[in-house]
């Protein structure tokens, strides 16, 4: 574990999806791309980033023992830790979020970087530049800029807007705050999009600033995406 002035950084790995989109009979993480599972590419390039203390997986019950074994046989991550999600996306953030609390209340883990598993192409410079951002200013959140969408009306109108950004993970911010917003998002019942969501509606005295984020840094949704993963992890070198 890497000590940094303030605090330690925590990263919350969401793997509770499942293989519907992608055409598997299972939970998409845990596909093989490029001779290792998927969820295990980003749990290294995490647990190995400079400043990131705690790793904390956050599966589907079912999937426990699955990817218990993937982190001992395909990673170097180390003592990952493992909780069980939710229903939805956000519970399962609150329950990783939830294993953090006592660590977030002394100070010991000042930052908590939440990243998608299935973006198992992320690199350690983003996670360090989301690191260094959120712990200066709040919150940091990666995108690219877009401008191939545009909005459509109830009755079928379209609408170019003048920018729109394709965000990404992992998406950074100071601990206490991201924590005390998923409390008051889940007394309230309210359901965010994704991390940034939750903060702009319940913390938003917090800054959020939108960092670069990575072409390469895809979401694996579809079939198709495994190939591509593949292809972007060769063309790295690193596998």
């Amino acid at each position: 574990m890497v000590e940094v002035a303030g605090g330690t950084a925590a990263a919350l790995v969401l793997a509770g999806g499942s293989g519907t989109r992608v055409g598997a009979a299972r939970n998409k993480v845990f596909l093989p791309v490029a001779g290792r599972s998927v969820i295990a590419w980003s749990l290294d390039t995490l647990a190995g980033a400079p400043g990131i203390g705690p790793v904390v997986l956050v599966v589907r019950p079912e999937d426990r023992d699955l990817a218990r074994t993937v982190i001992d046989r395909e990673t170097a991550a180390g003592d990952v830790e493992i909780v069980d999600g939710g229903a939805t996306r956000q519970d399962s953030e609150l329950a990783g979020l939830r294993a953090l609390a006592d660590r977030i209340a002394c100070g010991r883990v000042d930052v908590v970087l939440v990243h998608d598993g299935a973006r198992p192409l992320v690199t350690r410079a983003l996670v360090a530049e989301v690191l260094s951002v959120a712990r200066e200013v709040g919150g940091a959140v990666p995108g690219m800029w877009r401008d191939d969408l545009a909005e459509v009306s109830d009755t079928g109108g379209l609408r170019v807007p003048a920018r729109l950004v394709a965000v990404q993970t992992p998406q950074g911010f100071r601990a206490a705050p991201l924590l005390a917003a998923y409390e008051r998002a889940a007394a309230e019942g309210f359901v965010g999009t994704d991390t940034a969501s939750c903060v702009a509606r319940y913390a938003p005295g917090t800054p959020v600033l939108r960092i670069a984020g990575e072409p390469r840094n895809v979401k694996i949704t579809y079939a198709h995406d495994v190939q591509v993963t593949a292809g972007g992890l060769i063309r790295r070198g690193i596998a």
